[in-house]
């Protein structure tokens, strides 16, 4: 058994540091949820919606938000049409846990770890802002593409980031990362 723990040790420690990451940030963030109380529409969701209305009136185009305080959700209204909503699954924030969790995982020192974790979630963060928009855009002109829009091309793209910026953390900064310079 020592022999099996020995051989497959890089590996347990990857798991053990990576679940204990998760589970520690997962519990901090529900704590924070929790701190809204029920039908609370926590700040983080809300500045995603704020950052969404800037942006497209930024592109100049006619959207607004509603907030409702007797739900946990704000209403996105495109060209007078009420398309989509933000909810707290919309924020990015377990996405970014997720994220972080992974770069801990495969820590290195810790400067270019801390570096890489803050530009790696505010990068997330400001895609995930673009999708929303994007998003309220195509499924006011395409409204029968909204499952295929928010169940499988978004959730592609937003993980698709998460996975190419893992991977640059593997080889490029991570304490696996290859030394050689060929």
């Amino acid at each position: 058994m020592k022999k099996y723990f020995i051989l497959y040790k890089p590996f347990l420690l990857f798991l053990t540091t990576f679940f204990f990451t998760y589970i520690v940030l997962t519990v901090l963030y529900q704590e924070y949820l929790n701190s809204f109380g029920e039908n609370k529409l926590d700040a983080i969701t809300r500045m995603v919606a704020k950052n969404t209305d800037q942006l497209l009136h930024f592109f100049c185009f006619n959207f607004s938000i509603q907030e409702n305080p007797s739900h946990s959700f704000i209403k996105l209204i495109f060209n007078q049409k009420y398309v989509a909503r933000i909810i707290e699954g919309c924020n990015a924030v377990s996405v970014i846990i997720l994220f972080v969790s992974f770069v801990v995982a495969f820590s290195g020192k810790l400067k270019p770890t801390l570096l890489f974790i803050f530009g790696g979630s505010l990068l997330i963060y400001v895609l995930n802002v673009f999708r929303i928009a994007l998003l309220c855009v195509l499924m006011f002109h395409f409204p029968k593409q909204e499952k295929f829009l928010h169940g499988v091309l978004f959730p592609l793209f937003i993980y698709g980031v998460v996975f190419i910026l893992w991977v640059i953390w593997l080889r490029k900064f991570s304490k696996y990362a290859s030394k050689d310079t060929k």
